[in-house]
């Protein structure tokens, strides 16, 4: 356009997601053809309505939900003014009128007003306390509820109702689902597939009533109490109205313009009047009104479309699927499942894994799907259904997913999506199919995930459908994409390791079920592969911080003791440098004897061993150990096990430097530290090499000119000799020079990675220039390590265990009373 030429006065009512997709695409089609002034309700810029429920349980804050910054309306040249509610509109002179007074003309009006939350009609329900779920108003008010503590009461089982309960419980509600229906969900879910989600909401300490009806909300100054049909009443400092929507459509009809249940639109989201335009959870079109976010999008492509003057086959109405946003919930629905006698279906079910399909046909087609436990091909089913494909000659195998069409040969993740349709969506969230990926990675030379999530905002939301992304990207870029080749961590992600330790930082992701959330996990609660790597990682990024998940833990690990065979077990107590005394030989010897100890036997690492104790006898066995001053010496553990010694310059007549002393200090400053696997150190006093430090994960060789140190060593499945890393002078340089080894290697190494196995990926020249030839890296290193040690002192298991029993989660040993490693100043 020329800067002489026209432009039209485009005002838009209501500041949502509808209005801010419609603006967007036409902005991308007609960057300069409109001025444009936005109305908005709320006082805030544009942001994601459909992630407020991680916002409520407080996985996601405000501002990780904006869509439209401040600068997004200044660079569009974008009037915003929020917080100023339109009152009428004057169609005869083009105009709308504010809340404040304020007059603006128009030559195009589009109408994005959004949906009303219905309210019961039930005595007290205009009590405070009685909030409904539409906006972040909403979730601040219930936030501050959850805040304060107390009893919440949830009226309505559908989507928004299970999001808000599961919020609140999560932030320590007591929380109560009341629903009128006989089953959750009962518009996206059949029968089965609502028990099992019953089954899910319970598991989190929800009660479920369902066939309730309620009748009263009791209180006198705020709500306190729901009262149901049955007499029933349940005790409510909070009680959310989430029953429903209806458009807001009150503006409209105050104007004149055609409303029934919404706003009458056409094919081109066109109102009665020209002028006007109409889209989202405010509009009737072919008798039917939507309220979810996919549909609003459609609208919005067609609306932008027509406004740019592209010629368009028009909107001709959505297949919805719904997708429940309750962390450790799989559940997804989409088209019609409703009984009836025409059509035919085929259900998969799997009680062990809690998995229930249901694809629903009619004429060789299908009309809907319902699955839980199990969503991953759900962007496959909904394609199916929206474009009515034949399914005939795979009905056998439909149930069992995409994977094993095609004569059985299964289909890798990338085969899968390159197999969909362009018009197959691929990020609900934002209503991304896959064409449109495919069409930004080719037209703008997109090579990462990031680079797609800038310019389409696929997986930019709940990030489920990340490994979905990705594939479009290697399915569209073949072997030069970068991410070709990777390992993912476990089936439960497409994420790798690093990646996944990335985004725990970049992210500040603090739990598991944040990460597991933020990143898309493809299981609902992880498996024991991920669960405890991802347990390391928080750890290992968040000291003092982070509280340790025992249920991440091996059963190993919780009782501080290592099963046997026989399901009995074996306790082995530190020994320092394999140093001991007799008051604890004789500890050890009267448990041994008072608890039937079957074997007692000495260790590679110069420890004793007690082999054959019941696990019911752990407790008071560890009690015994403890009250002696021996903690456990972490035989189980992925962190410091041992460190041994040889009697060095004390007591050897080749010794050259004290390496029990030394021994003994680098066992104190890193016992606790966990790290990515097992860590074994020895001290030898002389080139004799007594103590074996030159197979060990870290050695030091102490030599009349003071220290060497090793790494790299093994002495198990595979057998490595140790490489030299460098020499120091004095016991105080060797200490920090260990310590900042094996906080490198905590910080770098993946979960389950060998010290060996790391050195040999980032090089052992690279190791040598961080740690020996930077001493100001290398000091940071050991200022890193102290400060996770000292998280680990000031938080002892014994701590963490408070309140459990000691069978599930014993102490550590009394790390508190381990004497704290001496720094330099």
């Amino acid at each position: 356009m020329t800067s002489g030429e026209f432009r039209r006065r485009l005002v838009a009512v209501g500041n949502g997601m509808a209005a801010g997709r419609m603006l967007e695409e036409l902005f991308a089609r007609d960057p300069n053809g409109f001025d444009v002034t936005l109305f908005g309700s709320e006082p805030r810029v544009n942001y994601d309505r459909i992630m407020l429920s991680p916002v409520l349980a407080r996985e996601k804050t405000y501002q990780d939900i904006v869509i439209h910054g401040d600068d997004w309306y200044a660079r569009h040249g974008v009037r915003l003014i929020a917080g100023d509610r339109v009152v009428s509109i004057d169609r005869d002179a083009k105009t709308v009128t504010s809340a404040s007074g304020l007059v603006v003309a128009y030559d195009v009006l589009v109408l994005a007003t959004g949906s009303d939350p219905f309210v019961i009609p039930v005595p007290g329900a205009n009590l405070p306390g009685v909030v409904t779920f539409r906006d972040l108003d909403d979730v601040e008010k219930m936030l501050a509820a959850a805040d304060r503590g107390g009893s919440a009461v949830v009226i309505g089982g559908g989507l928004l109702g299970l999001e808000a309960a599961a919020g609140l419980a999560r932030n320590g509600m007591t929380t109560s689902v009341v629903h009128l229906m006989p089953i959750l969900m009962e518009r996206q879910l059949d029968q089965n597939a609502a028990y099992l989600l019953k089954k899910a909401i319970e598991k989190r300490g929800i009660a479920v009533l369902t066939a309730a009806n309620t009748t009263a909300i009791l209180g006198t100054d705020k709500a306190e109490a729901v009262k149901l049909e049955d007499g029933r009443t349940l005790a409510a400092d909070l009680v959310v109205m989430a029953v429903g929507i209806r458009p807001s459509a009150a503006l409209a009809r105050a104007a004149g313009l055609e409303v029934k249940r919404g706003i009458l639109v056409d094919d081109h989201l066109a109102t009665s009047d020209p002028a006007i335009f109409a889209l989202g959870e405010c509009v009737e079109h072919r008798g039917a009104c939507y309220g979810l976010v996919a549909p609003l999008y459609e609208m919005a492509k067609v609306l932008a479309a027509g406004l740019a003057g592209a010629s368009t086959e028009g909107y001709r109405g959505s297949v919805t699927a719904t997708k429940l946003k309750v962390t450790g919930v799989d559940l997804f629905s989409a088209g019609d499942f409703s009984e009836g006698d025409e059509k035919d279906e085929v259900v998969l079910r799997d009680p062990a894994r809690g998995v229930y399909k249901r694809a629903i046909l009619r004429d060789d087609r299908l009309v809907g799907a319902v699955l839980y436990g199990d969503t991953a091909d759900g962007a496959w089913y909904f394609d199916l259904i929206k474009t009515g494909a034949d399914v005939s000659k795979i009905r056998d195998t439909l149930i069992y997913g995409q994977a094993f069409q095609g004569g059985g040969a299964a289909l890798d993740p990338v085969a899968a999506v390159a197999a969909l349709s362009d018009e197959a969506e691929i990020c609900g969230c934002n209503g991304i199919c896959k064409g449109a990926i495919v069409s930004a990675i080719q037209s703008k030379g997109l090579t990462t995930l990031d680079d797609v999530r800038a310019v389409t905002k696929a997986s930019a939301s709940c990030g489920q459908c990340t490994s979905k992304v990705e594939a479009v990207l290697a399915a569209t870029l073949g072997a030069t994409y970068a991410g070709a080749g990777r390992k993912a961590m476990c089936k439960c992600t497409d994420l790798t390791h690093d990646e996944v330790r990335g985004f725990i930082a970049s992210k500040n992701l603090k739990s598991v079920p944040a990460v597991m959330q933020e990143l898309g996990w493809k299981t609902s609660c992880g498996c024991a592969s991920c669960r405890p790597a991802l347990n390391y990682y928080l750890l290992a990024a968040w000291p003092g911080e982070y509280r340790d998940d025992p249920q991440s833990r091996f059963i190993n690990e919780r009782v501080h003791a290592n099963i046997q065979k026989d399901g009995t077990f074996s306790v082995v107590p530190r020994m320092w440098g394999g140093l001991t005394t007799v008051q604890e030989l004789r500890t050890i010897a009267d448990v041994a004897e008072r608890y039937d100890v079957r074997t007692i036997k000495v260790t590679g690492g110069q420890r004793i061993d007690l082999l054959g104790i019941r696990k019911e006898d752990l407790p008071a066995v560890w009690a015994e150990l403890n009250a002696a001053g021996m903690v456990s010496g972490a035989a189980y553990a992925k962190g410091l096990r041992t460190v041994k010694t040889c009697v060095g310059s004390e007591w050897c007549r080749f010794g050259t430097q004290d390496s029990t002393g030394l021994g003994v200090k680098l066992e104190r400053l890193m016992c606790g530290s966990w790290t990515p696997a097992k860590v074994k150190l020895a001290v030898s006093g002389c080139p004799r090499n007594c103590a074996e430090a030159t197979v060990k994960d870290i050695g030091v060789i102490c030599v009349e000119s003071g220290y060497d140190i090793h790494v790299a060593g093994a002495a198990g499945l595979h057998v490595r000799a140790t490489d030299l890393l460098g020499h120091v002078d004095t016991e105080e340089e060797a200490m920090e020079v260990c310590a900042a080894v094996l906080q490198a290697y905590r910080e770098q190494a993946t979960y389950l990675e060998r010290v060996y196995k790391w050195v040999d990926k980032v090089g052992l020249e690279q190791l040598r220039a961080l740690i020996m030839d930077d001493v100001e890296a290398r000091r940071a290193l050991y200022g890193r390590f102290l400060l996770s040690q000292r998280a680990v002192q000031r938080d002892p298991w014994a701590e963490r265990a408070a309140g459990r029993e000691l069978h599930e989660f014993m102490p550590l040993a009394r790390l508190d009373a381990i004497p704290a490693p001496a720094t330099k100043e």
